[in-house]
């Protein structure tokens, strides 16, 4: 208990899947969470959940403006910022060719752009109460592509490429905040469960999605939230730059 004692946590997406997954591992170790998601009543469930120790945050992260109220919001709540999680994500499932221009736009604007504005305006908040730790979460796909997955893909790959310049940025200004990515494949979340009931024999889906798997199985919400509470905690001191593979072993063959 209390590997993050002390330390005001950020947690993008964090109503479901992955970010209330760490959202509640980290509130366990002993840190102060804002649960900020576009889903509003969601994130209020799971603040609910944690107890006084959290708070709910109404947030689009591809609007600026909406970011910066939200890290008032914190600075009002908490005091400070140390930890910044960017789990919020969407994807669509299209080629190069077939995905329409909004889509591509779309699926950036969440995955890239807005782990960028939250970086942008949460760096002067953060190197004030340094140490601090940035998360992105990115996917095994912005490693390997797919054929029909060109927005998620480059939208992750840029997120891969987006933490490392901002951890060599805060090194070079020597801020004391890392910043690194983590690369999930296949997690039993909302967004997979989506996944495999709209692709027709649930069972089948599910079946197939293991089977890329080298472990044989789909991962779960924690197997994901370990590695970030190890990244927000100063256990990871000198970690930075680097990417953490949770894939069951897919990118290894």
């Amino acid at each position: 208990m209390g590997r993050v004692a002390n330390k005001v946590a950020l947690i993008t997406g964090g109503a479901s899947g992955l970010g209330k997954a760490t959202a509640i591992m980290m509130a366990r170790e002993g840190a102060k969470v804002a649960i900020a998601d576009r889903n509003l009543d969601g994130a209020r469930a799971v603040a609910d959940e944690i107890g006084k120790n959290a708070i709910a945050i109404n947030l689009d992260v591809t609007s600026e403006q909406q970011w910066i109220a939200a890290l008032d919001v914190v600075d009002a709540a908490f005091g400070k910022l140390n930890v910044m999680v960017h789990s919020a994500g969407v994807g669509v499932m299209k080629s190069v060719e077939d995905i329409s221009v909004e889509e591509w736009h779309f699926v950036h604007n969440v995955n890239l752009h807005g782990p960028f504005l939250g970086i942008k305006h949460g760096l002067p908040r953060m190197k004030a109460h340094a140490p601090g730790s940035i998360i992105i979460i990115s996917s095994v796909s912005g490693i390997i592509a797919g054929h029909n997955m060109s927005a998620y893909n480059t939208s992750k790959a840029g997120a891969r490429m987006l933490a490392k310049t901002t951890a060599l940025h805060c090194a070079r200004r020597k801020y004391n905040i890392r910043c690194n990515s983590v690369h999930p494949t296949f997690i039993d979340t909302p967004m997979v469960q989506s996944m495999i009931y709209a692709g027709g024999d649930p069972a089948l889906v599910r079946q197939k999605l293991e089977s890329q798997v080298p472990l044989g199985v789909l991962g779960e919400p924690d197997d994901v939230a370990s590695c970030i509470l190890y990244l927000a905690s100063d256990e990871s001191k000198f970690v930075t730059g680097a990417e953490f593979v949770i894939d069951g072993g897919i990118t290894a063959q």
